[in-house]
């Protein structure tokens, strides 16, 4: 079987609210997909920018999957929080990004979204935390539901991925 490795971090984020940071994340595959080694979902410590906008999260991701084809190619699913002095936590953004299919060093930004409310849920959110959340992650890296939901922008989440490549013309399979 033709084997990909990631090697690589969640390196920060930068344009979310002042506050402590956090990112859950979560590998998506395929069903001719299979992790060999590795975590498949992580979750960053939290860290709050003291000199600018940017939290550096430097947060290790290492995997090694094994694939028949390059259908349902991963995709990192991104949740992004913040919590507050209370240690409330607050969803700030998702975000999916596909791992890159080339092989090599890749510097990536993933632009986040969150759902918006109504103007009480936006009111209530902007004072005392909440607001809405997705009930399923499916919506995340799903289009043929997601074009319902109204969002806003939220900040960007930044990964350092090495992407190395294994067997893939041997069993041919093509990228």
């Amino acid at each position: 079987m033709a084997e990909v490795h990631i090697i690589g971090q969640v390196s920060g984020a930068s344009g979310f609210p002042h506050a402590s940071i956090f990112c859950k994340w979560t590998l998506q595959l395929g069903g001719g997909w299979r992790v060999v080694e590795g975590v498949t979902e992580g979750q960053t410590q939290a860290d709050q920018s003291e000199t600018g906008e940017k939290v550096t999260w430097c947060h290790p991701i290492d995997l090694h999957l094994s694939t028949r084809g390059i259908q349902g190619w991963p995709q990192l699913l991104l949740q992004v929080y913040r919590q507050d002095d209370l240690g409330r936590v607050d969803l700030c953004g998702y975000g999916v990004t596909h791992v890159p299919s080339k092989p090599g060093h890749h510097s990536l930004t993933c632009h986040t979204w969150r759902p918006v409310g109504t103007f009480a849920e936006e009111v209530r959110r902007a004072f005392l935390g909440g607001g809405p959340q997705l009930l399923s992650t499916e919506f995340i890296h799903s289009s043929s539901e997601r074009y319902r939901l109204h969002t806003v922008a939220a900040g960007k989440v930044h990964l350092e991925l090495g992407i190395i490549l294994r067997d893939f013309q041997k069993y041919g399979v093509m990228y």
